[in-house]
């Protein structure tokens, strides 16, 4: 009776928490949630799970019940297993559909979900071969979503960093080792009588098909695994990107394989300063010169000393006596001379 009491004291805090976890997701997160819910009700029905679950007898022909592989993942028979199916999908929300997309996180659910039933279905129909027991095939039911679960995990591992969960005297717990640790825990949760055995079947199968999913067939930016190997053996082509640089806005970086990012670091401040360099002299306003014409140029030219001297000689006539005279040097720049006139030529 104490423990009804405290229970009804914790239902407003409770519910606060999953309105919390549940406030900024998708609608599709919320439809899942809410057909998980009330598909536990229908879970107190023998019949509805007969219908609902995938029985392997039933799922493979003759009888190939189809829509059981759509349908098995929204019924739980525990209430602790519903709200452990909230608190993931309501994760998967919050984590992986702001990078996939609510298209693609559909997608991912409705490829592992699938995948785990017909895997799952198939491993009962091999241990039926193996020992003949009729039980294996009409009297397991699989429901719930372990496999989604182990698919979340396996993606949460490829998206996110290394993380340190816990520690622990054997050695440190990250995201990267959640997968196999939740299925070795189930395997030991079954084997003590706490799980069904479908559990640890549908989770191994979770990872296995989400594995593969997201290593081979999720489309990325450079397209998938096939798609690549497809490139390789010469099917398809390979995609070719084209950049607009014109537009690309100023500081974007690109790195181009082959090329040392310190020697592009380098030519980027090489031409950074070759413009700066640019702008600078461009600025620099040139002196006007003026034209020197070829006297003026001459003129500023020293001139040379002159070395002739004129020497006159008076020619003396019949009547008056021959008298020598001797004059003095003449002035040079009243006097032609051999080298003025050279010079002038």
């Amino acid at each position: 009776m104490a423990s009804v009491r405290g229970f009804s004291k914790n239902i407003p805090f409770i519910r606060q928490q999953f309105l919390a976890l549940l406030g900024n997701t998708s609608a599709s997160v919320k439809f899942i949630c809410i057909v998980v819910l009330c598909s536990y009700f229908l879970s107190f029905s023998d019949e509805a799970v007969r219908v609902l679950s995938v029985t392997p007898g039933y799922l493979l022909p003759p009888v190939f019940w189809i829509w059981t592989a759509f349908t098995y993942c929204f019924l739980e028979i525990h209430f602790w297993e519903v709200c452990v199916d909230i608190i993931t999908v309501g994760l998967c929300g919050k984590l992986i559909e702001p990078l996939w997309g609510a298209l693609e996180m559909m997608t991912f659910f409705a490829v592992v979900n699938m995948g785990v039933a017909v895997l799952s279905a198939f491993f009962y129909l091999i241990l039926y071969v193996c020992t003949f027991n009729t039980d294996l095939l009409f009297s397991v039911h699989i429901h719930g979503l372990a496999g989604y679960i182990a698919g979340v995990s396996v993606a949460v591992k490829q998206i996110m960093p290394d993380h340190m969960l816990v520690k622990t005297p054997l050695g440190k717990l990250t995201n990267r080792n959640i997968p196999l640790s939740v299925f070795f825990m189930s395997l030991i949760f079954w084997l003590i009588g706490l799980l069904e055995g479908t559990y640890p079947t549908m989770f191994l199968s979770g990872l296995l098909i989400s594995w593969n999913y997201l290593r081979f067939y999720q489309y990325h930016s450079n397209g998938t695994r096939v798609h690549e190997f497809l490139v390789r053996i010469g099917i398809c082509r390979r995609t070719v990107r084209k950049f607009d640089m014109a537009a690309a806005p100023t500081g974007i970086t690109i790195s181009l394989p082959g090329i040392d990012p310190h020697d592009m670091e380098r030519r980027r401040l090489e031409q950074i300063a070759l413009k700066a360099l640019s702008e600078r002299l461009s600025k620099v306003e040139p002196q006007p010169t003026t034209p020197v014409s070829w006297e003026q140029d001459q003129s500023k030219l020293p001139s040379a000393p002159s070395t002739s001297q004129a020497v006159a000689i008076a020619m003396p006539s019949d009547d008056t006596p021959v008298k020598p005279a001797v004059t003095s040097p003449a002035p040079a720049n009243k006097m032609i001379t051999v080298e003025a006139e050279l010079a002038k030529t």
